[in-house]
């Protein structure tokens, strides 16, 4: 044993003629260790108590708390209380010294929050690709996650994957992050679904059959995204081709 700083206090034993010295050994903090009120597990919005208790003479009167892996004290005195998840440990000091404790774990149950979505890949979605939907949520313990398409519930887990998408597939999805202490919903995203033309005809006004010097409008109808901008037409047996309109008028 290292004697760091001693007292003496002589005391004379009358009966015995003998002479009674007092070591009193000063040391640094050992044996350091942190109470915990509790198991440790709180629910959001409750805290643990954590006393820190050490061995020293003289006892300690400074003591300094810390969080694993940072660098700064997230408190000071002999009890800290603990309001978030973590491991935390402790540090006594006296005059001669100054020892920390292991660290103790707290675990903070809290409700799903921070809920959004990603979409992969991030560009235009064009029919036939493969798209991956990702909801991103902060909870413990992890929540469970349901998929919505304009209210329908069409899938559950983390991820929602779609493979050879089509324009069916077009709308606003948003995920549900729920664990047993809440749930929380992410905003929308919206999968915008591009495809090429189809389903096209022509639309004839009246019934296509004309008196010579009369005109008949045909109007060309497609279903695509983004619409189509640029139509041509062509009579059958014949060269000529009129481009760039949607609506023609044919005379006779």
């Amino acid at each position: 044993m290292t004697v760091e700083n001693t007292s003496a206090s002589p005391e004379i034993n009358m009966e015995r003629n003998t002479l009674i010295v007092t070591l009193n050994v000063m040391y640094s903090p050992k044996n350091v260790s942190v109470l915990m009120s509790g198991s440790g597990v709180i629910v959001e919005g409750d805290s643990v108590t954590l006393n820190c208790i050490s061995d020293s003479n003289p006892p300690a009167l400074n003591f300094s708390w810390f969080k694993e892996n940072e660098t700064s004290a997230v408190g000071s005195g002999q009890s800290f209380s603990a309001l978030q998840s973590g491991r935390f440990y402790c540090q006594a000091h006296n005059q001669h010294g100054s020892q920390r404790s292991d660290a103790v774990t707290v675990t903070v149950l809290d409700p799903p929050r921070s809920v959004s979505v990603s979409i992969s890949p991030s560009g235009v979605i064009v029919e036939g690709d493969s798209v991956t939907l990702n909801c991103i949520s902060d909870s413990n313990p992890p929540a469970e996650i349901s998929w919505i398409k304009g209210g329908t519930i069409v899938g559950s887990g983390r991820i929602y994957s779609i493979s050879k998408i089509s324009s069916d597939d077009s709308g606003e999805y948003k995920c549900k992050s729920r664990n047993e202490h809440g749930e929380k919903y992410s905003d929308a995203v919206t999968l915008n679904v591009m495809y090429s033309p189809r389903s096209v005809s022509v639309l004839m006004s009246g019934s296509g059959v004309i008196v010579e010097g009369d005109s008949v409008t045909l109007n060309c109808i497609s279903d695509s995204n983004p619409p189509a901008l640029n139509f041509s037409w062509f009579k059958k047996n014949f060269c000529r081709i009129w481009k760039n309109l949607q609506q023609l008028k044919d005379w006779i």
